[in-house]
Formats: C-alpha cells, structure tokens, sequence
C-alpha cells in the first residue's frame, strides 16, 4: 500500500483507471453553473480545483475566461484533463500530485489564487487531514479576500469517503477569525444524483 493510499483509505489512481467512480456527475455540478453565471467565476480570475478528478469544471471554467489549476493524485485523471482541455483548445495548468502530502511538503501555487473549487476533496479526504487544508486555503492557496466555494457533503451514515461534512464541523474547522460565512439562506443544497440524492450545501466563504 502507497504511503498516500495508507493516508487516504482510497488507491483513487485505481479507481480511475478501472472507471470506478460512482461519485462523478454526467455534467457540470449545478452549483458550478450558479456561479458561473453570477460572476463568482468570473473571466480573468484564478481558480484551483482540488481532487479534480475528470470533472468537467475544469474545461468549463477555461472556457470561461479563468485561469485554472486542476490537481489530483490520480495520474490518469490528471491525462483526462489534459486532454479535455487540449480537445477544446484552452489551456490550464494540470497537477498530477498529492497537495496534502505530509509534514512541511505542503502544495502551493506560485502566487496565491481568487478562488478555490471544491467539489470532492473535502469530503473525499480523511477527516484527519482537514486541518491541513484549512491551513493550506487560508495561508497557502487564497488571496486575503479569495473566496472558497465549497460543497459540503451531508451524510448520516459514519465512514467514508464520502465522509460527512456537517455545518457545525464545517464552521468549526472554518472558523470566523479566518473566514467571512455567508447568510444560511445564502446556502443551497443540491442532491447528488449518484450518491442517493445526499445533499450538498453550496457555500461561498471568503478568506479574511
């Protein structure tokens, strides 16, 4: 077993290459498409995608106008990135490693970013590895005043990945000295069509 499989539970290399992947959407999340067309992903902007997987956010957001940074372990979700964006004739910048490696190896972007994207990362990691990216999204990856724009997977049953990400944890391990916490009616959920309709909660925090 990989030292990262050991982290993570998971040996998602594996999971991708044998199409293993019953957590993927058929198109973009509807999330994504809120904020695309609202202006939170705005043309000019830069936005890294964590656990990217083959979502197609990744090509979407290019074609939008923003400057992507798509990051997986997975080498072959990394080649589907790659080549989507190569089909569609855009460019970003594709990562094909462990961000939450051990120790003071964190990942960081050459300069710090406008937003981060997290459509399955949070709730794909060991929850013992949350505090490092809460540390990596405050004091690494964001702009003061980037915006996470974060989809919490809510779940009863213990285990994962998924693993359960509840409002309560999430504002603890987000807390207000760090991060500016829209309006719960500003919270939306959105059901996973292929994880038994649990919902998601679209939330849009802001670093301070």
């Amino acid at each position: 077993m990989s030292q990262t499989e050991d982290r993570t539970g998971i040996d998602w290399e594996a999971r991708f290459r044998n199409d293993d992947t019953p957590w993927e959407r058929p198109g973009l999340h509807p999330a994504a498409e809120v904020w695309l067309q609202t202006g939170v992903l705005a043309p000019g902007r830069s936005v890294i995608v964590p656990g990217c997987g083959r979502c197609p956010e990744v090509t979407a957001f290019a074609r939008a106008g923003l400057s992507v940074t798509a990051a997986d372990l997975s080498d072959t979700a990394i080649a589907w990135q790659k080549t989507a964006l190569r089909a569609a004739k855009l460019t970003g910048h594709c990562i094909a490693a462990d961000i939450l490696r051990p120790g003071d190896q964190l990942w960081r972007p050459d300069e710090p970013v406008d937003l981060v994207y997290d459509q399955t990362f949070l709730c794909a990691i060991h929850p013992r590895l949350r505090e490092d990216y809460a540390f990596a999204l405050a004091n690494l990856w964001l702009k003061p005043g980037g915006q996470f724009l974060a989809l919490f997977m809510q779940k009863d049953e213990p285990g994962g990945p998924p693993f359960g990400c509840p409002l309560d944890a999430m504002r603890e391990l987000f807390s207000e000295t760090a991060w500016i916490w829209p309006d719960p009616d500003d919270i939306q959920a959105w059901p996973h069509p292929s994880l038994n309709g649990k919902p998601e909660l679209a939330a849009v925090l802001t670093r301070r």
